[in-house]
């Protein structure tokens, strides 16, 4: 069982499993949160209930996400897919936990503004944050060439492609 997983997620080293078991654990996570959200007041094994099953379906997800992506993402290896997603989910954690932080030492709060303008300058600052932390966990987890075009591509969508060298 586990020679096909590695062999259908191109896993030649055992230390590559580390990504595999991260995502799923990120998953767990991720779903155990959703759960609370859903079942705050109700008993502990419901709760843990509703995250095996949002677990199950997160996990179907993303790797219908996966199948769709392969073709267009250039990676050597399939198991490196999983490493794009988790820098992508700690890239948007971050960039949310450092952005809080940000807008308050500017003075932007949710009393001093209006709703609209704070949550739109609070979208920029932590849109700018995310370009940046992107590209730095990219390089932390091996893979900056492709955060690297990837940002080169989003820059140009905002119309920043000027500024970009080939």
């Amino acid at each position: 069982m586990l020679k096909d997983f590695k062999t259908k997620w191109q896993i030649q080293q055992n230390w590559q499993l580390l990504f595999p078991v991260l995502g799923l654990i990120g998953l767990g996570y991720s779903a155990y949160k959703l759960a609370l959200v859903f079942t705050k007041t109700l008993h502990i094994t419901v709760t843990i209930g509703v995250a095996i099953l949002l677990m199950f379906i997160l996990l179907k997800l993303t790797l219908f996400v996966f199948k769709k992506l392969e073709t267009k993402w250039i990676v050597s290896y399939r198991w490196e897919m999983i490493r794009i997603f988790i820098v992508f989910a700690i890239t948007g954690s971050s960039s949310v936990f450092v952005g809080r932080p940000i807008t308050q030492l500017f003075g932007i709060t949710k009393e001093n503004l209006n709703p609209f303008i704070y949550w739109a300058l609070f979208i920029i600052i932590g849109l700018i944050f995310y370009q940046i932390l992107l590209v730095a966990f990219g390089w932390l987890f091996g893979q900056f060439k492709f955060f690297w075009e990837f940002e080169k591509k989003m820059l140009k969508r905002f119309g920043f492609g000027k500024f970009i060298k080939e």
